[in-house]
């Protein structure tokens, strides 16, 4: 198996180079709309649209013949994905164009990188961190993408592929519950306390709402101040939650790897829809809404699979509510879990992380899963009975799955 990884790093270009890339990705953008225009919309595969139209995309928009065969391949992997997800293909945007091998190089000795441009061959500098220095070292890229971020600065995606190795089978899952309280739980104890992050998150946002008055009262320059800071306040609290979730990803994966173990997680998919339906306050929407709970699924994903730690997502339902000793539904208040049925009582997070650890057995045909099912009442006629129907009040039962 395969996994490719993107290394982002800052371009240093002269001014000159800044508006030759301009030039590159207006023409880039403009060929990929024309082409979008001008073949079927039905046709998605890159040869048959190469076919039809590299010529006009040479003669019209100035770009060689490699770049002309890359937007040949944007658009038709664009309608690819567009179809999958039952919409159209949008407007490209002059942000970013796509290099391989032939018109892109990254040369290590003088860190730079070796872009084919409209006016020909630019050898650009690019800043390189440690971390970005030590995943290109020794490498010989053949994969890139130009793009002009939000900041208006230039940046190069580098790919870089590698062979992951297979996933390791084990008998031991661990369990990890996200939530807003504690942003993850795993089932053998481990936690990252939400209380600090929920502190910075309001302070973000209050800074946020006072900076958007501004912005829309006072005067000229006041209002020009004012978005230039909301400007900077995004990227930071994104780099915030991105690196929060980098660290606990990391740290997930180190202990799974290290004892051998397998990873579940709960499938949230359509999470923020559901929840977004039930009443309530406006700043609890936004602290249940405003963590990159995705993007964490994300970094966890990709690191498995570096790694070799088998992942599984898991149906969340009930992992909540049910005792992880008996499987019976309990009593959730905030953080404490209280069973009803054989009197386990303890953090409610944690409960829940054992749960989908047991759920996570399952899933990898584990015998750890085998004890997920609980009895039911039988009448006098030996057929199951439902416990919410009993006359004697006893909690409704359930098991981990629903």
């Amino acid at each position: 198996m395969e996994q490719t990884l993107t290394i982002v790093c800052k371009l240093q270009p002269t001014p000159e180079q800044s508006a030759k890339m301009d030039d590159l990705l207006r023409a880039f953008a403009d060929a990929c709309n024309y082409t979008n225009e001008q073949v079927k919309p039905g046709i998605t595969s890159k040869a048959t649209i190469q076919s039809m139209v590299y010529q006009d995309i040479r003669s019209r928009f100035g770009l060689s013949a490699n770049q002309a065969v890359r937007v040949c391949a944007r658009v038709g992997a664009n309608r690819k994905a567009a179809k999958t997800q039952g919409k159209p293909v949008q407007t490209f945007a002059p942000t970013s164009a796509d290099y391989d091998a032939r018109i892109f190089d990254f040369r290590e000795k003088d860190k730079t990188v070796s872009l084919t441009l409209l006016g020909g061959r630019e050898h650009i500098p690019v800043v390189l961190a440690n971390y970005q220095a030590g995943k290109l070292k020794g490498r010989k890229p053949t994969s890139a993408q130009l793009c002009k971020h939000r900041d208006g600065l230039f940046y190069i995606h580098i790919q870089l592929t590698d062979k992951t190795p297979e996933p390791t089978k084990s008998g031991k899952v661990i369990g990890v519950d996200f939530g807003r309280r504690d942003i993850a739980v795993t089932s053998d104890g481990e936690k990252w306390d939400g209380k600090e992050i929920q502190q910075v998150r309001d302070k973000f946002s209050r800074v946020r709402a006072s900076l958007q008055r501004k912005a829309s009262k006072g005067t000229r320059s006041t209002r020009r101040r004012a978005r230039q800071i909301l400007k900077r306040l995004s990227g930071r609290e994104r780099r915030y939650q991105q690196w929060l979730n980098h660290n606990i990803s990391k740290k997930v994966i180190d202990t799974a790897k290290a004892s051998n173990a397998v990873i579940a997680i709960e499938d949230l998919t359509g999470i923020r829809e559901r929840t977004n339906q039930e009443p309530r306050h406006k700043t609890e929407r936004r602290r249940s809404n405003s963590w990159a709970f995705y993007q964490l699924r994300l970094f966890l994903t990709y690191k498995a699979i570096k790694a070799g730690v088998e992942l599984v997502a898991v149906p969340p339902a009930y992992t909540s509510q049910t005792c992880h000793v008996c499987n019976h539904i309990g009593l959730r208040s905030d953080k404490r879990f209280k069973c009803g049925n054989c009197g386990w009582h303890g953090d409610a997070d944690l409960n829940g992380a054992i749960n989908i650890s047991k759920i996570g057995a399952v899933f990898v045909s584990q015998p750890g899963g085998s004890d997920l099912a609980c009895s039911l009442n039988r009448d006098d006629s030996g057929l199951p009975q439902d416990p919410r129907l009993s006359s004697e009040g006893e909690s409704p039962r359930a098991s981990a799955g629903g």
